[in-house]
C-alpha cells in the first residue's frame, strides 16, 4: 500500500487528506481493521516511536496510551501491587502477572483513566491474549503494534462492532533521517531527533545527594523518552515503571509542573483505602466509576456528596476523604522521579515537585537559575542530574 485516503484531515472540514510516502514507496503500516483518521495516525506513529525506544533503552516491554498527540502515560512491564491492580481495574483479569505487556498496558491505561478515555494504544512487542482481553473492555480509538497473535486480533477485531482500528507496523522500518512539514503554505525541514536517550544521560549529578539508585534510573529513562513524544512545553513524573503524571503543552513550567503534580496526587491517592473502598453499585460502568472518584479525591467532594447526586453510584453515601487525609497520605510519598522537556527556570518547580514525592531529577540545565533550582534540590535532599539535551516537541 502506496497511500491511504482519509475521511479527512484534523476537522472534518480539512479535505482532501492521506497519508504518503513522500518518495513513493510502501507505507511500512498494514490496516488490519477499521479507518484510521488523521489524529489516529499522529497518535498511532508518536506513540510507536515511544514504546520502541522505552524498551530499547529498558529492555522491557512498554505501552502506553495516547491522546491528541501527547501521552497520558507510559510504562514498562513490572509486575502491580495488589492495591495498584485495583486502583487500576485489573484486580480481576486472571494471567496478568504472567504477561508482562499486559502489565505495561494495564499499567499505561490505568494511570490517567479519564484522560485515557478514547485513546489510541501502542504496544512494543507483538499483542498477546491477555493485552488484547483488556483492550476489549475499555474504550479507545485504535491500536499499533508490531504484531498480533491470531486468537488476539479476533478479540480486537470484535470491538466497536468491528470498526476498531487495528495497525500493524513494521519493526525494522528506519524512517528518513530528515522529515518536513508545512504550515501556511511554507515548508518546514529538519534532522529527525534521533537522540538516544540512556543511563548515560544521568552522569551528571549537581546537587549534594548523587545517590541515584536503578529503579530511578529506570523511572528517569522513561520520563525523559515519554517527553520526547509529549508537545511542550512539558514535565513528566514518574514511579514504579511507569509516567504517572504527564504536564503537556503548557506556556509555563510551572503549571506544567502543577498539571503533571496533580495527576501523580490522583495516581497516589487512587490507591487510598478510602477510595479503593468505595461502596460501588454493580453494574456502575468503568468511566462512571472513573468520573465519580476524580472528583471524589479532589476539592469538589463536596459536590458529588450532596443529596441526590450519588444514590445512583453507590449502595450507601461515602466517607469524606478530607484535605487534611489527603496531604497527611500524600506527604508519606517519597522516590517519584521527575523529568522536564527543558531547564526548570525558578526553584518554584522544585517546591511543587517537593510535594508529591519528587526525589530524582532529571533536566537539561542551562538556565541563568541553575544555581537556585540547585539550591532548593538541595533543601530536599533531591538527586538531580543535568542532561544537556533539550526536548522540545511540536
Amino acid at each position: 500500500m502506496k497511500e491511504f485516503e482519509l475521511k479527512y484531515g484534523c476537522n472534518p472540514n480539512q479535505k482532501p487528506a492521506k497519508i504518503f510516502m513522500q518518495d513513493g514507496s510502501e507505507l511500512p503500516i498494514e490496516i488490519l481493521s477499521g479507518r484510521p483518521g488523521y489524529i489516529n495516525f499522529l497518535d498511532a506513529f508518536n506513540s510507536w516511536q515511544l514504546v520502541k525506544e522505552i524498551k530499547e533503552a529498558t529492555g522491557m516491554c512498554a505501552a502506553t496510551s495516547f491522546k491528541h498527540v501527547s501521552p497520558t502515560s507510559a510504562a514498562v512491564g513490572i509486575k502491580m501491587p495488589e492495591k495498584l491492580k485495583k486502583a487500576c481495574f485489573v484486580d480481576d483479569v486472571e494471567g496478568l502477572d504472567d504477561s508482562p505487556l499486559a502489565t505495561a498496558y494495564a499499567r499505561a491505561r490505568g494511570t490517567d483513566r479519564m484522560s485515557s478515555f478514547g485513546d489510541f494504544i501502542a504496544l512494543s512487542d507483538v499483542c498477546d491474549v491477555t493485552t488484547a482481553k483488556l483492550i476489549a473492555r475499555e474504550v479507545s480509538d485504535g491500536i499499533i503494534a508490531p504484531g498480533y497473535e491470531p486468537e488476539a486480533l479476533e478479540i480486537l477485531k470484535g470491538k466497536r462492532k468491528g470498526n476498531y482500528n487495528i495497525i500493524q507496523i513494521d519493526p525494522g522500518f528506519k524512517p528518513d533521517p530528515v522529515e518536513r512539514k508545512q504550515v501556511y503554505g511554507i515548508t518546514f525541514e529538519q534532522g529527525r531527533n534521533e537522540f538516544k536517550i540512556d543511563r548515560t544521560l544521568l552522569e551528571n549529578i549537581v546537587t549534594e545527594n548523587k545517590n541515584m539508585p536503578e529503579d530511578a534510573v529506570r523511572d528517569l529513562i522513561i520520563s525523559l523518552i515519554t517527553l520526547k513524544y509529549t508537545q511542550s512545553n512539558s514535565v513528566c513524573f514518574a514511579a514504579q515503571g511507569q509516567a504517572i503524571g504527564v504536564g503537556a503543552g503548557q506556556q509555563s513550567r510551572i503549571h506544567c509542573t502543577r498539571l503533571a503534580g496533580s495527576k501523580a496526587d490522583n495516581w497516589h491517592l487512587r490507591q487510598h483505602d478510602k477510595v479503593l473502598n468505595l461502596p460501588f453499585l454493580p453494574g456502575v460502568k468503568r468511566p462512571d466509576r472513573d468520573n465519580a472518584i476524580d472528583v471524589y479525591i479532589s476539592d469538589d467532594y463536596e459536590d458529588l456528596l450532596t443529596d441526590g447526586n450519588w444514590e445512583h453510584l453507590f449502595s450507601h453515601k461515602p466517607e469524606v476523604f478530607t484535605k487534611e487525609e489527603k496531604r497527611a497520605y500524600l506527604s508519606t510519598i517519597s522516590g517519584v522521579a521527575l523529568g522536564s522537556d527543558a531547564f526548570f527556570p525558578f526553584g518554584d518547580n522544585i517546591e511543587r515537585a517537593a510535594k508529591s514525592g519528587v526525589t530524582y531529577i532529571a533536566e537539561p540545565g542551562g538556565s541563568i537559575r541553575d544555581d537556585n533550582v540547585i539550591e532548593v534540590c538541595n533543601k530536599y535532599n533531591m538527586a538531580m542530574a543535568f542532561t544537556g539535551m533539550r526536548l522540545f516537541h511540536h
